[in-house]
């Protein structure tokens, strides 16, 4: 998938540059001559697993539908070491320095989140389970978040609560139990539509199988509750799939894996990842 085909990101980079720039960037305006050509140097000041190349040349080409593209033997998914010069860009300088600031933001933030997802990945190699997210995302900037994921080897969980069902315990509390939840989503919502449930004991997890879950949500559980509540969940129905959510950090998250879930979530590969070093320097071109 193209995400810059997609209309969402497209009008989200033009209010990300009208934010910045309001009523136009008096510095550059005040300082460089609008003639003068500029080459800016995409440059990693970290290890990264870069992420968000064409989201940022899509921030200089608002500002100037004929600026060149970024030249690099690189691509998103690619690791870099600190020093690496990954891309480089020529335009109008007042045009580079005007969306340097928005298109830096969105491939650190992209590229943090891409860089966690990696390691998070490899944390469970060989396992079998998946590494996913969740919709703990920045608002506005889910999309590109999720891509992030993705493109550090992660899938994605719901990109929305129009995406799935997902029964939680204010769901199942509110619904009057687990078996009343599930019955009602089956009566409710499409038949393409897989339902997942959250259970944190025996007992709701043996309701919800029994009711027909698609997916169970082991949620808060230690690494030894979760590989008993597995080996329950395969003897009543091995077709049903398991994740594992919760408090999940690089230190531990291989023993859920090891547990036999399929599926891990992991909220902090975007509401905690953080925005790596990455510079962009602009010189006459």
């Amino acid at each position: 998938m193209n995400w810059l085909e997609n209309g969402e990101v497209l009008s989200s980079i033009g209010q990300f540059l009208a934010e910045d720039i309001g009523r136009g960037d008096i510095t550059t305006s005040a300082t460089v001559n609008p003639e003068v050509r500029g080459q800016g140097r995409f440059l990693a000041k970290e290890y990264l697993v870069i992420c968000g190349l064409e989201i940022a040349e899509s921030v200089f080409a608002h500002l100037d539908p004929e600026s060149s593209e970024i030249e690099t033997s690189y691509a998103d998914g690619d690791e870099v070491e600190e020093g690496t010069v990954f891309g480089t860009l020529k335009g109008y300088a007042d045009v580079l320095l005007t969306g340097e600031r928005v298109a830096l933001n969105l491939i650190q933030r992209m590229s943090g989140v891409a860089t966690l997802t990696r390691q998070f990945v490899r944390a469970i190699e060989g396992t079998g389970a998946a590494i996913v997210d969740t919709r703990k995302t920045t608002p506005g900037l889910r999309l590109l978040e999720k891509y992030a994921v993705t493109v550090g080897g992660g899938k994605n969980h719901r990109m929305g609560l129009d995406d799935g069902v997902l029964i939680k315990d204010n769901h199942i509390s509110l619904a009057g139990g687990v078996t009343e939840a599930v019955q009602a989503a089956k009566n409710k919502v499409g038949h393409l539509h897989k339902i997942e449930v959250e259970v944190t004991n025996w007992a709701q997890l043996r309701e919800a199988i029994d009711a027909g879950a698609d997916i169970v949500m082991l949620d808060n559980q230690t690494p030894e509750e979760c590989a008993k509540l597995v080996q329950m969940s395969r003897d009543l129905n091995p077709n049903v799939l398991i994740e594992a959510s919760g408090g999940m950090d690089l230190n531990r998250v291989r023993s859920f894996a090891e547990a036999g879930v399929d599926l891990i979530s992991v909220g902090r590969l975007t509401h905690s990842a953080r925005a790596v070093d990455i510079s962009f320097k602009i010189q006459t071109a």
